[in-house]
């Protein structure tokens, strides 16, 4: 593999890349690179974890020219709120010897202050879809000048529902301009995108979804219950020498927060939580003191899975078994990272054993199982959703549904499936004063009398 020195890139870039400590590019780097360059519309699909995110800035940046135009002439969109982040700090990197302005819009944030941000001029909005459609629609945001749309992690974008504002967005952006898209996946959504927005694309395929990384090692232990696996996490974490930075992934928000409460009884401020609910000042404190080193350990839910650059993540456990097995990779992609080492621990149940299947059919390859330390005590002790489920028919606060007709329920007789029609003193009226076959026919039941 070349050096960065190949690519042809300007002095001010290559000092930047120096650095920050980056010696060669990655494959997709190397491929995306002069396509992006040719300003032909690019469609990437990448593994994560193979620095996309550098694959698209670098040909941006290189061929963006000197220019006093206020409003932006290049437009990342992206998923989540921490992406954003994410991408205005590697921009801001990449760029800090090239005079450029970058600015990140997202929700949960005063949108004055982004208003105010926008009208002093940027070459780079970097934003999810719903806050900067917001902006657009408030006038805040001019799109005439955008000459690169780049749409990263565009199948994430689309499972959280974007479609609208990406659909919007596109319509209001200049008709001349260069696509780039990067996904994990290739979906039908993804496809219909392409088929009405973009010309000649060219694909680049580096690593399809669902291949193991060669650098990260999997195993896996058969666990009966919620606090069995509790038991196995909090015995492994035991060993901060070896777990020394380690993401554990719950099916939901729930899950992450019962988690948290025990690893923070045992593990006080060496665990942290972060999901959805919490504020956006919290999910930022809580990224940047675990990339800092200052939390070992970080509970969250797949809204950590895509995206996010962590620094040398040493473990990843996949406290629940997904559903979706492009989950699993995306997951165990948060490390491994950048030709390091990493190791990913899947905990499956009974019931998620037909998830682990799933996951090792995209895969091709089966997750080694090893047996449960010895040390470890198997509870036998059931969270709600665990114990049978138990019918209660005369329950008033049951869910509708929940139980088919029991066995004393019966048809209705003739007489009861009768409709009711008011009782025959209304039906001796109704007969005896029809209303008039005109409106304007007042005299209509005098005649009818006589």
């Amino acid at each position: 593999m070349s050096g960065f020195e190949d690519l042809k890139i300007n002095k001010s870039l290559r000092k930047a890349i120096g650095d920050i400590g980056f010696e060669k590019p990655t494959p997709v780097q190397e491929k995306a690179f002069p396509v992006i360059m040719s300003g032909k519309d690019v469609i990437a699909i990448a593994q994560t974890g193979t620095g996309k995110t550098m694959a698209y800035l670098l040909p941006l940046l290189e061929a963006l020219p000197f220019s006093k135009e206020k409003h932006p002439r290049i437009l990342i969109l992206v998923p989540t709120r921490e992406l954003v982040l994410q991408v205005v700090q590697e921009t801001e990197k990449i760029g800090q010897y090239s005079g450029i302005q970058v600015l990140g819009v997202y929700g949960g944030t005063n949108i004055n202050t982004q208003k105010e941000a926008l009208a002093k001029g940027v070459d780079i909005v970097v934003g999810t879809p719903g806050r900067l459609y917001d902006l657009v629609l408030s006038r805040a945001l001019q799109l005439k000048t955008v000459k690169k749309l780049v749409i990263d992690e565009v199948d994430v974008m689309l499972d959280l529902g974007f479609r609208f504002q990406l659909i919007n967005i596109f319509e209001l952006l200049p008709d001349r301009r260069q696509n780039i898209m990067f996904s994990a996946t290739m979906t039908d959504d993804i496809d219909a995108l392409i088929q009405d927005f973009f010309v000649g694309a060219h694909k680049i395929s580096i690593a399809v979804s669902g291949t193991p990384l060669d650098q990260i090692a999997q195993i896996g232990y058969a666990v009966p219950n919620f606090h069995t696996k509790m038991n196995v996490l909090e015995y492994l974490l035991s060993n901060a020498e070896e777990y020394r930075k380690v993401l554990v992934f719950t099916a939901n928000k729930k899950k992450a927060d019962m988690v948290f409460e025990r690893l923070q009884e045992r593990y006080g401020e060496e665990a942290a939580v972060i999901h959805s609910n919490k504020t956006q000042n919290y999910r930022i404190r809580s990224i940047k003191q675990f990339d800092e080193g200052k939390n070992r350990i970080l509970v969250t839910t797949d809204v950590m899975a895509r995206g996010l650059d962590l620094d040398a993540i040493s473990h990843v456990f996949n406290f629940d078994t997904p559903a979706y097995p492009e989950n699993y990779m995306h997951r165990i992609g948060r490390t491994g990272r950048a030709d390091k080492l990493g190791t990913a621990i899947l905990f499956f149940t009974e019931k998620e054993a037909f998830y682990k299947e799933k996951i090792e059919a995209l895969m091709r390859y089966s997750v080694p199982i090893v047996p449960l330390p010895e040390e470890v005590t198997i509870s036998s002790e059931l969270i709600g959703e665990e114990r049978p489920h138990r019918k209660e028919r005369n329950n008033p606060h049951k869910g509708q549904g929940d139980d088919g007709p029991g066995p004393s329920f019966h048809e209705k007789s003739e007489k009861n499936k009768k409709e009711n029609q008011g009782g025959s003193y209304r039906r001796k009226l109704k007969a005896k004063y029809k209303k008039p076959k005109s409106r304007g026919d007042k005299n209509f039941n005098k005649r009818k009398k006589r």
